[in-house]
């Protein structure tokens, strides 16, 4: 199980941008979580989308148990220090033979934080594969942002299908090959993508965001964050509440008030160029 990376691990991610693959939860569990996520589509009327997709962690008990599971945080803290807030965690998931594709894109690029020490967990929920479509990333290119434009096409996973405005070189990715259970850690900075899924089966993955402490929103709005992990001595985010239940209708509230503040924080970095922190000229 994943745990603390190796020194030649960590050395990888702050070389190339990312590490993977790292086991993170056997195959027993990841087949629990796949049949969680699947009775929570049902109840939530066939399908987790939308808002409901954005920090579900704030709503559902099992996907909060989820970013915060120590296998995963053992490895998360290994990139960027013992201290550690949840930002966001997200479900990216394509049905069997779906159109659906991400672009190249950087992740960080309308967040409004204030440093790029961030770090995505991506969890296979099912195989993750070439034929199903899975993340590819430009290795190196977590250096420096580059400029991005909004497309809004139609079977782009991305809320606003956002794409880099500069070539990327094909011959120069890599897949990243998941099976259920496994996981990467992706700098936000990196460039990646997917294609569409061509094979029999789903493609779901379940990103996680995570900022170390020192980081702070530089968009004016007031953020929020779960701290996962250790102690929080800077007080930057205001610190989110775990879920009382599924759907608990005070989680129900505090999340409606968290998205709203969010997307706000989300557009407003659109309007001012989509810079990410003072420092940087920036799935």
């Amino acid at each position: 199980m994943a745990g603390s990376l190796t020194s030649a691990a960590v050395r990888s991610y702050t070389e190339r941008g990312y590490v993977s693959p790292l086991s993170a939860f056997s195959n027993a569990e990841a087949a629990s979580l796949l049949a969680r996520l699947r009775d929570t589509e049902a109840r939530c009327g066939g399908r987790l989308e939308g808002r409901m997709n954005q920090k579900p962690h704030l709503l559902f008990p099992w996907i909060h148990d989820v970013v915060r599971d120590a296998r995963v945080l053992d490895a998360v803290e290994s990139v960027i220090g013992p201290g550690i807030l949840c930002w966001g965690s997200q479900f990216f998931m394509k049905g069997a033979h779906d159109p659906a594709y991400v672009s190249w894109h950087q992740d960080g690029t309308y967040w409004g934080l204030s440093s790029p020490d961030v770090v995505t967990a991506w969890i296979a929920f099912t195989p993750s594969v070439p034929q199903s479509g899975n993340m590819r990333v430009v290795p190196g290119t977590h250096r420096s942002q580059v400029p991005h434009t909004d497309t809004f096409a139609k079977e782009n996973l991305l809320s606003r299908g956002q794409e880099v405005a500069v070539q990327v070189n094909e011959a120069d990715a890599v897949d990243i090959t998941l099976q259920p259970g496994e996981m990467s850690l992706h700098h936000v900075l990196i460039v990646h993508g997917s294609e569409p899924n061509r094979a029999d089966w789903p493609r779901i993955g379940f990103a996680i965001r995570y900022v170390p402490t020192h980081v702070r929103q530089l968009s004016g709005e007031k953020d929020s964050a779960l701290l996962v992990r250790g102690e929080d001595r800077f007080h930057h985010f205001e610190h989110e509440t775990p879920p009382e239940g599924d759907l608990h209708s005070d989680a129900v509230a505090r999340h409606k008030a968290i998205l709203d503040r969010q997307l706000a924080i989300l557009y407003r970095g659109a309007a001012e160029g989509g810079k990410l922190g003072s420092t940087v000229t920036q799935a």
